[in-house]
């Protein structure tokens, strides 16, 4: 039996790619657009476009990646003026035009690389985010700590404990283009998730302290794009207006 030659064979699309190229280390060279064009692939992502642009294209292209899963959060960029992250968006999805451009709000490496860890451990110093336990009783503490916990509570603290600190919700954020204080969705997360922790000895008045002013929750325009851009789905447009009320509570007491 011969077989059949004449198959017809899906075209896979040419991806036409727009990409912001800027080196601080050169600043005597300005930002420009490059244009790049592959084939598509099946089941290709965006971080695997990229990496054809590397291989066979241009070795030059700077980007992040570490585990190819959406668990690091590092390949996160603006892809057609979204942030998302690179290995979790398939092209599939997107049009034959493809605009890409390194997270805004963050410190520039090069090309699509931004210094997000540099933020974060600011905001999380600031946001004072390990786990407090009163002083004085180390003893007392330790068994604090072990202590059962209720697998609703945990499950809620791990809910919020996911959070990838890819920086694609500061990035989205109004608030955080106008104000460089700016706490955001990760720092009112960070909280949320303390707050909610029994064995943390810090009271709504330890938090107010730290996010009750115009750089953390009454700062938040609610626009809510850091709602809509997470790639984990966090439930932050929850966290947030609940945090607000527990905050406004407390400047109402403390100005009383």
């Amino acid at each position: 039996m011969s077989g059949n030659n004449n198959i017809t064979r899906p075209q896979h699309r040419q991806l036409r790619f727009q990409v912001l190229r800027y080196d601080p280390a050169t600043p005597a060279v300005p930002p420009r657009m490059q244009a790049y064009q592959i084939e598509e692939a099946d089941g290709m992502t965006l971080f695997i476009a990229l990496n054809e642009i590397r291989e066979h294209l241009d070795p030059t292209l700077q980007f992040d990646f570490v585990c190819r899963a959406g668990i690091c959060g590092s390949c996160a960029m603006m892809i057609n003026g979204r942030p998302r992250l690179a290995c979790r968006t398939l092209v599939r999805d997107l049009p034959d035009e493809i605009t890409l451009a390194p997270l805004p709000f963050f410190e520039l490496i090069k090309d699509l690389s931004v210094n997000t860890g540099k933020w974060m451990r600011g905001m999380s110093e600031r946001l004072q985010t390990w786990l407090h336990t009163q002083e004085g009783a180390p003893e007392a503490d330790i068994r604090r700590i072990e202590e059962r916990m209720e697998p609703e509570l945990a499950e809620q603290i791990y809910e919020l404990d996911r959070c990838l600190e890819c920086g694609c919700c500061v990035a989205a954020c109004g608030t955080a283009q106008m104000r460089e204080d700016f706490v955001g969705a990760v720092g009112f997360g960070k909280v949320a998730r303390f707050r909610l922790d029994p064995r943390d000895s810090r009271t709504d008045e330890d938090f107010y302290e730290l996010i009750g002013d115009d750089t953390g929750v009454f700062g938040c325009m609610s626009l809510l794009a850091c709602h809509d851009v997470c790639p984990k789905s966090l439930p932050l447009q929850t966290q947030i207006a609940f945090l607000r009320r527990k905050m406004a509570v407390m400047g109402l007491k403390g100005a009383s």
